[in-house]
C-alpha cells in the first residue's frame, strides 16, 4: 500500500477508490447527528502541509472504535480513499488507524524532507539578512528578536487559511518577502533598504500569538488575546518592548544618541510599516501607508500571499478542462494553467492547438 502525505492523497484520489496510507495527527474528533437522528463522527487529520476531514457513519466498521481515538494523537491511517459525492471532498472505506510511536511521530512533526530543508534555508536567510543590516538599531532589534522568539517563529503559520497556512509557513513567507524587497530596493534605490527589510521581518510578528502551532502538533489554538487585539497591535507592542529592552543598556543608548536619523524616528517609521501593511482601513490597517517603504511593504506582502495561493491552488484544485482548474478562494476566478517558459529547441512539429483554425478565404 502506497504511503502518501495528505496533499498527495488529495491530488491522487479519483472516482475509483484506491488503497493509501498516511501519517497524521488527529486534530479533532466531533460527535454529530444526521438530520434523521443517526450518530456519526467527524475526524480532522492534519500533517505539516494539509488537513483532511473524514466522516464515519454509524454503519461503518470503524464507527465502534472512533470513540477511542483521542485528539492530539498521531496515527497511521490505512484504507481505500477516493473522491466524495461532491467531487471535492475525500471519502474513506474500510480504513483503520494505528497509533504511531515516538520516532514515527517525530518524522511527522518534522514535515516532508523537502519542506523541512526549505524552511531551514529560509530561516538561515533571515538570520544572515538581519545580521547584515547597516543601521545598528534595526540590526540589534532584528537579531534580538530572532534570538528570543526564533523557536516560536519556526512553528508559526503565515495565516490560518489561504496562504502559508502550515507549521513554519511564516518563515517561508517572510524569507520570500525579504528576497523580493532586496530586488525592489535595487529597482528603487531611494528606498530605505534597512527599514524595509526590518519591516518585512516584523510586519506579521503578532501572528506568533495568533497563528502559532502547538509545540507538539498541528493544532493552532484560538486565544482571547489575539481575538481581542489581532496581530497588528500585538506586533507593534512586541517591537516597542524589544526597543525598550535594548535602550536600557546605557552603553548602547549612548552610542545611539548621536545617530542620524534620530532613533525615535527610526522606531516610529518601523511601527508605521507594521501598522499600515494591510494597505487599506477596510482590510484592518489602523492607518494607510504614508511612506514609500510602507507602500512597498504592502505590495510585497500581497504579492507573496497571492503567488502562494496560485502555487497551492494548482496542487489541490480539480481540473475542469484542458488547462482550466476550479476556483480556489480567495482568488477571484477559476485558475488557468500558467504559460510555460519558452525554451529554444522544444518546438514540436504538428503539435495540436486548442485555438480554432483560421478559415480559408
Amino acid at each position: 500500500m502506497e504511503s502518501v502525505s495528505i496533499r498527495e492523497l488529495k491530488q491522487q484520489s479519483g472516482e475509483v477508490f484506491r488503497p493509501f496510507r498516511f501519517h497524521a495527527q488527529l486534530e479533532r474528533r466531533l460527535e454529530k447527528t444526521t438530520k434523521t437522528g443517526n450518530p456519526f463522527y467527524e475526524l480532522a487529520f492534519a500533517d505539516a502541509e494539509e488537513s483532511l476531514v473524514l466522516r464515519v457513519w454509524n454503519n461503518a466498521p470503524m464507527f465502534a472504535t472512533c470513540g477511542q481515538l483521542r485528539a492530539g494523537q498521531f496515527f497511521e491511517v490505512s484504507g481505500e480513499f477516493g473522491l466524495g459525492g461532491d467531487g471535492r471532498s475525500i471519502d474513506g472505506r474500510n480504513w483503520t488507524a494505528r497509533a504511531l510511536d515516538e520516532a514515527e511521530t517525530a518524522l511527522v512533526l518534522g514535515g516532508p524532507p523537502e519542506l523541512c530543508r526549505k524552511q531551514e534555508e529560509d530561516y538561515a536567510f533571515l538570520e544572515t539578512t538581519a545580521a547584515a543590516l547597516g543601521d545598528p538599531r534595526l540590526r540589534a532589534l532584528c537579531t534580538t528578536f530572532l534570538e528570543r522568539h526564533g523557536k516560536r517563529l519556526r512553528r508559526t503559520a503565515g495565516a490560518r487559511d489561504y496562504h502559508h497556512a502550515r507549521r513554519g509557513g511564516l518563515v517561508e513567507h517572510v524569507a520570500q518577502m525579504m528576497r523580493t524587497a532586496i530586488q525592489v530596493c535595487v529597482a528603487y534605490p531611494f528606498l530605505n533598504r534597512d527599514l524595509l527589510l526590518a519591516g518585512v521581518l516584523f510586519h506579521d510578528v503578532g501572528k506568533l500569538w495568533e497563528n502559532a502551532y502547538q509545540e507538539r502538533g498541528f493544532s493552532m489554538p484560538y486565544t482571547e488575546m489575539s481575538e481581542l487585539l489581532s496581530h497588528i497591535p500585538l506586533g507593534m507592542e512586541l517591537v516597542n518592548r524589544l526597543w525598550r529592552d535594548l535602550i536600557e543598556d546605557e552603553t548602547r543608548a549612548a552610542d545611539w544618541a548621536g545617530l542620524e536619523p534620530a532613533s525615535e524616528r527610526v522606531r516610529l517609521h518601523l511601527l508605521h510599516l507594521i501598522a499600515s501593511h494591510h494597505g487599506e482601513l477596510e482590510f484592518g490597517a489602523p492607518v494607510v501607508p504614508k511612506t514609500p517603504e510602507a507602500q512597498a511593504l504592502h505590495y510585497i506582502d500581497n504579492l507573496d500571499a497571492k503567488m502562494e495561493m496560485f502555487e497551492r491552488g494548482y496542487q489541490v484544485a480539480a481540473e475542469l478542462g484542458a488547462h482550466v482548474y476550479d476556483r480556489v478562494r480567495p482568488l477571484p476566478g477559476r485558475l488557468v494553467a500558467p504559460l510555460p517558459k519558452f525554451e529554444q529547441g522544444l518546438a514540436v512539429e504538428g503539435a495540436e492547438s486548442d485555438e480554432p483554425a483560421a478559415e480559408e478565404e
